[in-house]
């Protein structure tokens, strides 16, 4: 059954789960200079995505989500929510954003993951640079939760990212994992106060699920590019890492959850490494 459509003197209401809300295009928004495209790429993201299109609500002028053919409720609470909902077969992380990119009304673009949010900060110092424009790409920090508690150390703060551009100045990479934004010499990088709010493992189970993935991708992408690691590397980066991050990088400061993430990030490490190995053990 269809959830009815309400009409009021802002314009159309809508209605979902028991919450009323106005589509983005909705919304009354003071005039600006730049006009901007959200673009964020999903896949079963319904615990996430109606948190990160809330927070975009006065930011954005248009949000394109490319979808990997969620088999959740992403799609309805997209849909629901004002967005356009584009499907597209897997290609990789960098590809698949570089295609909503291409989808995009606008040059400028804001990307954003479904399992992040923009702070009452951040939103504010967008606002500000759609009014009064000058860099072509602005970095943010992304301060992160992790099963519910906040780290501001452990290496993963303020992490600075550039998630805002000029989509004429810049590409994302083709890296099979941790993507990177390439920009063209030249382009000028602002840096905007506020923080883009990470939501990230939920539970220990989610983090095994991401954590096996990924050294899997890491260590295929160091394969392909001729990269080896030795039986010491190895052996000794997972304690290096923890070292670092929970000494040198001030993770001690985050209390138990401080210790709890550097572990697993050395176990990553190690992990990551020693499916390397087997990479060229199997070259053989």
């Amino acid at each position: 059954m269809q959830e009815p459509v309400y009409k009021t003197g802002l314009g159309r209401l809508n209605y979902l789960n028991g919450i009323f809300f106005l589509p983005l295009n909705s919304q009354s928004k003071i005039d600006m200079v730049v006009k901007l495209s959200v673009v964020i790429i999903t896949f079963n993201e319904e615990r996430n995505i109606l948190r990160c299109l809330d927070s975009l609500e006065g930011v954005a002028d248009e949000i394109i989500v490319v979808d990997s053919f969620s088999t959740d409720k992403t799609q309805e609470y997209c849909l629901f929510k004002g967005a356009c909902f584009v499907q597209h077969i897997w290609p990789g992380y960098g590809a698949q954003k570089n295609y909503g990119n291409d989808l995009a009304s606008n040059d400028w673009i804001l990307s954003i993951d479904a399992d992040e949010a923009l702070s009452v900060e951040l939103k504010k110092a967008i606002l500000d640079f759609k009014a009064h424009p000058t860099h072509e790409a602005w970095s943010v920090n992304r301060l992160t939760s992790y099963r519910g508690h906040w780290i501001r150390h452990c290496g993963w703060y303020p992490d600075r990212k550039i998630r805002l551009f000029d989509r004429r100045k810049a590409r994302w990479d083709l890296e099979l994992v941790h993507e990177n934004l390439k920009l063209d010499p030249g382009t000028g990088i602002g840096h905007l106060k506020g923080n883009m709010l990470h939501y990230s493992y939920h539970t220990r189970e989610d983090q095994l699920r991401q954590m096996e993935s990924f050294t899997s991708l890491a260590a295929r992408q160091y394969f392909k590019r001729g990269k080896k690691a030795g039986w010491l590397k190895a052996a000794f980066s997972g304690p290096v890492r923890f070292i670092r991050d929970y000494l040198v990088k001030g993770g001690i400061l985050d209390g138990y959850w401080g210790f709890v993430v550097c572990w697993y990030s050395a176990r990553t490490a190690c992990l990551k490494y020693n499916k390397l190995r087997k990479h060229w053990r199997e070259a053989d």
